[in-house]
Order: C-alpha cells, then sequence, then structure tokens
C-alpha cells in the first residue's frame, strides 16, 4: 500500500513537471513571437514584403533546391518570378538569441542599400516558423575562390589576383559603408570570406547580419556577454579585454584576416605547423617574393599591397588598426605602402604585456558560430 503510494506520488510529480516545462516553453516561445511582432509594427514604415509560409514554400518550389547549410538555418534557392531569383534562409526552430538573428538581419540590412551589402527582399515571420529572403548571388561566396584545395571536377574557381583585389575593395568599401555610412553604425562581427557574396560579375556583397550590433555612431566601445564570431577572424579584444575594449575596429581585424587569406591562399583554421599571418609578415620583412600560390605575372606588387594593408589591419591593439575609410584610401591609392610594426610583438612597453599565442585562433575554445 505504502510502496503504490510512493509510486504514484512520484508519477504525479514527474508528470506535474513535465507539465510546468511545457508550459514554461509555451510560455517563452509566445514571448519571442511577441517581441518580434512587436519589432515588426514599429518597423512597416521600412520593411521590405511579409510573406507567409506558404508563400515562402511557393517562392522555393517546396523546398526543393537547397544552397546550404549554416549554424542559423538553411538556405533554398527560389523565384519570385521567371526573371527574379531569391535565396531564402529558413531559420531554425529553435535557435540561439530568442530571435535575435532574425530580428539583427532584419532591422540591419532591409533598411540599407548598397551595392556591397545583400540585399534583404522580404521576410517570414509566421507562428514559430522564420524565413529571410534575399537577392540571389550565382557565384556563390568569395571562400571557394580562395581556398588552395579546390573542389574537383569540371568547375573554374579560379580567379586572378586583380579581380581578388577588386573584389577586397568592394568589401572594404562595403564595411566602411556598414561603420559610417549608415544613421547608426552597424558592427558586423562575422567577416570572413564565407560571408562575401559575389554577384554574375563577381561584385562583392557582405551577407549574414545575424551576429551585428547596432550602435550610434558616436559610441566607440560596445559591450558584449559573450565572443562572438568565427575562430580564425575574431579579434583579440572581443574575448579578452586585455587588448582594448570591443569597437568597429573588431570588423577591421576581421578584414585584415581576409585579405592575408586571399594572399596565402588557405584557410586560417587549417594550419597545422604554422601561424601562417607570421609567415607572410616574415616574408614581407625578408624581402621575398610574395607570389606564394600565384602564378600571374605582375601581380606581386598586389599581393604584397594586400598583405601589408592585411598585417595593418590585424594588430592586436584596437587603437593601432586603421579605419575601414583609412583602408579604402590604401586599396585605391598608388604610393608605396611602409611595412607595418610587427602585430605579433609584444616588446613595446607602451602596450600591455599580454602575450597571445601565435595560434590562439585554433586552439581557444570559444562560443563561436559554425558554418
Amino acid at each position: 500500500m505504502c510502496a503504490g503510494f510512493t509510486m504514484g506520488s512520484f508519477i504525479m510529480v514527474l508528470g506535474f513537471l513535465a507539465t510546468f516545462y511545457v508550459y514554461h516553453l509555451e510560455k517563452k516561445k509566445r514571448e519571442n513571437g511577441q517581441k518580434i511582432e512587436k519589432f515588426l509594427e514599429d518597423y512597416i514604415a521600412l520593411k521590405p514584403s511579409r510573406y507567409t509560409y506558404a508563400d515562402v514554400k511557393n517562392i522555393t518550389n517546396n523546398f526543393k533546391d537547397k544552397l546550404g547549410e549554416g549554424a542559423y538555418g538553411t538556405v533554398f534557392k527560389g523565384k519570385l518570378s521567371n526573371d527574379i531569383h531569391v535565396a531564402v534562409k529558413i531559420l531554425n526552430s529553435v535557435s540561439k538569441g530568442n530571435g535575435e538573428e532574425f530580428i539583427n538581419e532584419v532591422a540591419t540590412i532591409g533598411q540599407i542599400h548598397h551595392v556591397n551589402v545583400v540585399r534583404l527582399v522580404g521576410y517570414c515571420a509566421d507562428g514559430f516558423r522564420r524565413a529571410l529572403v534575399y537577392e540571389f548571388l550565382p557565384n556563390d561566396s568569395l571562400e571557394k575562390y580562395i581556398l588552395k584545395q579546390r573542389p574537383t571536377g569540371n568547375e573554374n574557381y579560379s580567379l586572378s589576383l586583380e579581380k581578388l583585389f577588386d573584389i577586397a575593395l568592394g568589401t572594404a568599401k562595403g564595411i566602411e559603408y556598414l561603420h559610417q555610412g549608415c544613421d547608426k553604425r552597424i558592427l558586423h562581427f562575422d567577416i570572413k570570406p564565407h560571408n562575401i557574396l559575389l554577384d554574375h560579375n563577381f561584385k562583392p556583397k557582405i551577407a549574414d547580419f545575424g551576429l551585428a550590433k547596432l550602435c550610434s555612431k558616436d559610441q566607440s566601445i560596445v559591450s558584449m556577454t559573450t565572443a562572438r564570431g568565427t575562430i580564425g577572424y575574431i579579434a583579440p579584444e572581443v574575448f579578452s579585454r586585455n587588448f582594448g575594449n570591443v569597437s568597429y575596429k573588431a570588423d577591421v581585424y576581421s578584414f585584415g584576416m581576409l585579405l592575408l587569406e586571399i594572399v596565402g591562399g588557405r584557410k586560417n583554421d587549417n594550419m597545422n605547423e604554422i601561424y601562417y599571418p607570421e609567415w607572410i609578415f616574415n616574408l614581407l620583412n625578408e624581402g621575398r617574393d610574395l607570389r606564394i600560390y600565384i602564378d600571374e605575372v605582375g601581380d606581386g606588387m598586389i599581393a604584397k599591397k594586400l598583405a601589408i594593408i592585411g598585417l595593418q589591419c590585424i594588430q592586436w591593439h584596437p587603437i593601432d588598426r586603421p579605419t575601414m575609410k583609412v583602408v579604402v584610401q590604401m586599396l585605391e591609392g598608388n604610393e608605396e605602402l611602409s611595412m607595418p610594426p610587427n602585430p605579433f610583438s609584444t616588446s613595446d612597453s607602451s602596450k600591455t604585456n599580454t602575450k597571445m599565442p601565435k595560434r590562439f585562433m585554433t586552439t581557444l575554445e570559444l562560443e563561436t558560430i559554425a558554418e
């Protein structure tokens, strides 16, 4: 009798806990949905088109053509008409940030227009289903064209360094616009080749604003509770305040790593033996040829220019990095650039004496965004 009573009580407690958990989960979902609806109501004057989930299924032909998959969702190719193709990102139903990534994307790129920023065509917020509809860019991302190991097959993923230089310049102009050209400064926090998409003329467009933060232009410091970004491109101050406060200079650092990756032709997170930005610095410092994986005659000067600017952008301390406006000026200028300070040396007594391991980007356990 006593044992039966105990078992019954135990089952009742379990049932109560399960009911409470489901209620709490549903309440959280409702709150997140209300938060997004309130945002969309405030946004109505500026909004792109709003689609239902049925519209999204129709646009993507019932999700027939999958383009890729990331941490926050899956991207499908779609059509608004015979002439207008789009890329539709279906956000995961359970994702980080309580809908923050959805609001970030719509709030940032939904109200800005720049030739080097991807255009948001529309969005879907239908119950708990959320999707983002972008212009379709047929040449994929920059990442495909700068990897040392090319995909096999008949595809031609080769671009001249001159074309890669143009892509780098367009990307720099896009970041400069985000930092200075909008009503509010937009910090991307995930600049990397994977997020630089290319149109039919290989013009670059910055994409994926799920980690972005907005701040006023006179605000030099932003608050951050956790490190955000992708290993290999995260600025030191994002995860350690010993290097300085987090600001728009974090995007400058990421762009510098992108430039060095163009020069080196390899991914930052696949280096096993050496920290290759330091390797590039040593090559420059010794006056050696930087045409590492480049065959075109005359491209040595382009490689050197990209490398010098990239090294200037990845200085440990944010105060030592240029603004994106200065970066654009350096890229467009014809004057010979001088060697930047060694980013990997801590001998300057005016700086903190924090020593950063050469391969910190591949060894630290950070909360990062997987591709």
